[in-house]
């Protein structure tokens, strides 16, 4: 009986050829060398030498330590480069060329995968707008006047985004509570995180053209998880008038793999139902895509679950905030990232934030090891995510994992 190849996969396999997420990896014999590669089950394809032994057109795109060159390649590009891809690993005549390319996952690095250009991080989510409102505005208004006419969001720092796996340092900075008579400055005491999904520009924009909402998938490339840690008692002192500075900053961690937005076809959905009238540039009303997506968030605090946020809730479309970021002029670069924003649903656990599950620290959450308001030193932090897919199949979404360690 001949072995089984690490390409026949196992029925439903949530990282089977129905996906193929992009990567970055190296090996232990060759930790300086980085390569691109597709996950398939639990291996990792290595695209770049898969392409050169089947004398692919695709290799001088695949043959290289980062996804920009194909990002920037465009939309057919990216379909005719995953139409191939599929084709190397169905394919039975394909399997001799192919399988000398496998790299079991557990013996791999991996690294971020791209190299970022800006970052943007939106606040998109009804839900959860409304709590923080509610908890920081209990006499007045939860959602500020502008939220229901535009996508709000901030800019954040690019060079602090980290692959998952990276430990997240706790920041340190100025903070004043309620009843402080002056500001102190020390480690932050309410760590936080939210759970988010990213999306990854690939083709470019010049100056001064914006982006209308029928070119997002021309210009996007996919999706990924997104961790966008947050020190609440640094950003609530610092972030009048200007918004999110230091409390951000400091790490947003990142899966490795990035999703293809193909990949997720059978994911796509209606957002939700909008009660206020919408300018035109932001009006999806006649799209003929839907643009919301199906994707279950779980999140887990030391391997124990604490919410469950569902992303079709999002009020704010991939889309729509893509046009918002354009709209005045404002250029994309190959390799932005631009984050969701925090992931709530209606129900207590589906809140994606620590500041909505314990309402502040009000309600402290109960974990094994004991009870959490915000985080402590050395608990890790594991956001997982699955989307429907072809034939009732699911698609995985590469994990974002993080664990905090002291201020320096």
């Amino acid at each position: 009986m001949s072995e089984q190849s690490p390409l026949d996969l196992a029925e439903g396999d949530p990282f089977g050829p129905h996906n193929l997420p992009y990567g970055v990896f190296t090996t232990a014999d060759e930790p300086e060398r980085r390569r691109l590669g597709v996950r398939v089950g639990r291996y990792v394809l290595d695209v770049g030498a898969a392409a050169r032994a089947l004398g692919s057109p695709y290799a001088a795109l695949l043959d290289r330590p980062a996804l920009n060159p194909l990002l920037a390649a465009g939309r057919t590009a990216w379909r005719d480069v995953r139409r191939a891809l599929t084709a190397w690993v169905t394919v039975p005549a394909h399997r001799a060329a192919v399988e000398p390319q496998l790299h079991p996952l557990d013996t791999v690095t991996l690294h971020l995968p791209y190299e970022v250009a800006d970052y943007v991080d939106f606040y998109a989510s009804e839900n959860h707008a409304t709590n923080v409102g509610r908890i920081f505005r209990p006499d007045g208004e939860p959602l500020t006047p502008n939220w229901k006419h535009l996508p709000i969001g901030y800019h954040g720092r690019s060079g602090t985004v980290v692959v998952s796996g990276t430990d997240v340092v706790r920041p340190s900075g100025q903070r004043k509570g309620p009843a402080d008579p002056a500001p102190v400055f020390g480690p932050s005491v309410k760590l936080d995180i939210e759970a988010e999904v990213g999306f990854l520009v690939g083709a470019p924009t010049p100056m001064g053209r914006p982006v209308p909402l029928g070119e997002f998938t021309e210009h996007v490339f996919g999706l990924f998880l997104l961790n966008d840690w947050s020190a609440r008692d640094i950003q609530a002192w610092e972030y009048v008038p200007l918004g999110p500075f230091l409390g951000k900053s400091f790490a947003t961690s990142v899966s490795a793999w990035v999703t293809p937005l193909e990949a997720l076809d059978a994911a796509r959905t209606d957002p939700p139902v909008r009660d206020v009238g919408l300018l035109p540039y932001l009006d999806d009303s006649a799209e003929e895509e839907k643009g919301g997506f199906d994707i279950r968030i779980t999140v887990a605090v030391n391997s124990h679950v604490i919410a469950e946020p569902p992303f079709a809730t999002m009020y704010w479309t991939a889309a729509q905030q893509l046009t918002q970021m354009t709209v005045n002029g404002a250029s994309l670069r190959t390799g932005d990232l631009y984050g969701s924003g925090t992931v709530s649903g209606p129900e207590v656990h589906q809140r994606g934030s620590l500041l909505e599950l314990t309402w502040n620290g009000r309600d402290p959450l109960e974990l094994p090891e004991g009870k959490r308001t915000f985080l402590e030193d050395g608990d890790v932090v594991t956001m997982t995510a699955w989307a429907p897919g072809p034939d009732g199949v699911r698609v995985g979404l590469g994990e974002v994992m993080g664990r905090i360690v002291p201020s320096v």
